[in-house]
């Protein structure tokens, strides 16, 4: 397995009981059962200081502030990006859109843009009490029918492969870490991170990608900015989710996202839902963040928009991430994905020039 036009950063990174908790009237497929079990040591720690690089792009929380925080989250990525490209500067040019228009929600790619035309998706569970159902809803469930639907092939003008089942679901984890309070920071995901890619039976590389789930009641914040995934604290609010591209100088690189409780007004869907609130919530963001490392895995250098003033540096979600009700909740539609239904949010398509569920 490997990236598609991965040229871009290689010159500067060799670059988820039969009913949830989620609400009386949503029925939940069958109990994720975790099968392994990893805990996090010492040497998982050490590497996670020793990282060579990292990129990242966050999904802003649906609450006053955030937008503007989340944008500053990204602009700080695209500045890195931008320093990794000094030695390769051919690698900026962006694709030429045709004139004398252009779809300003467009997105594009420079040359030699990474894309992921395959990959195996493992849910690491951190620190995991009770059921995955009770905490998470089913997110592998989610990810299963994802990777069998019409709807992922929406990527295929974008990788520019259409086989079937290139995105699978492959070994989950429960993490033991102990956390040092309620904030985990971002070197602790890399230690989370290596913890299983450095095992056998994950893997580093594009043939990977991690999702890491956080436990209700713990924050997330960026080491070097006052940004975070933080419900209890509005101030440093920015970011539902991310994801990530982390180079260790051992094993390489290794592409994640970090989806903490989804759960909470400002990156919740709206009620209904077919799925429970708690499971829905938690599937449309997965959605989001998976997504967007098909499309772009190394955060900045894939496909993204580059035309609009107003969108410029969105990724694929990004760009139909819905608005909100009163309550902060995202108005996503509902419709069948691999024939189940999920309350999750739309994806962009060049080819309609619009946020759509079908290819």
């Amino acid at each position: 397995m490997s990236y598609s036009r991965i040229n871009v950063l290689q010159a500067a990174v060799v670059a988820t009981a039969l009913l949830g908790a989620a609400g009386s009237q949503a029925q939940q497929s069958a109990e994720t059962i975790v099968r392994n079990h990893i805990t996090v040591r010492q040497a998982d720690i050490d590497a996670a200081y020793g990282v060579k690089s990292s990129f990242y792009h966050v999904m802003a929380a649906n609450v006053p502030g955030a937008k503007q925080r989340a944008t500053a989250l990204n602009a700080e990525n695209d500045r890195r990006v931008a320093e990794s490209r000094v030695a390769d500067p051919d690698t900026v040019r962006p694709e030429a859109l045709t004139e004398p228009y252009f779809f300003p929600a467009d997105i594009a790619t420079t040359q030699g843009g990474a894309t992921l035309m395959t990959t195996v998706n493992h849910a690491l569970y951190v620190d995991l009490t009770g059921t995955v159902a009770a905490n998470w809803g089913d997110p592998e469930g989610y990810l299963t029918s994802l990777g069998k639907s019409r709807f992922i092939h929406l990527v295929d003008q974008y990788t520019g492969s259409t086989a079937i089942g290139r995105y699978t679901v492959g070994a989950d984890a429960n993490i033991s870490y102990g956390f040092f309070g309620s904030v985990i920071y971002e070197h602790e995901l890399w230690a989370i991170v290596y913890a299983a890619a450095s095992k056998q039976g994950y893997g580093a590389g594009p043939g990977n990608l991690y999702h890491i789930f956080l436990p209700k009641g713990i924050d997330t914040c960026f080491d070097e900015t006052a940004e975070c995934y933080s419900p209890d604290n509005g101030s440093t609010w920015a970011f539902c989710a991310y994801h990530s591209a982390v180079t260790f100088s051992d094993i390489g690189t290794v592409l994640f996202s970090v989806e903490p409780y989804q759960d909470v007004p400002g990156c919740a869907v709206q009620t209904p839902s077919p799925n429970g609130q708690l499971a829905d919530s938690t599937n449309s963001v997965l959605s989001h963040e998976t997504f967007e490392a098909i499309t772009d895995p190394l955060p900045g250098s894939g496909w993204i928009n580059r035309v609009s003033l107003d969108l410029n540096g969105y990724e694929i979600s990004d760009e139909c991430q819905p608005l909100g009700n009163s309550d902060y909740d995202f108005l996503v539609p509902t419709f069948k994905i691999d024939d189940k239904e999920y309350e999750v949010q739309l994806e962009y398509s060049n080819k309609y020039h619009a946020c759509s569920y079908q290819p």
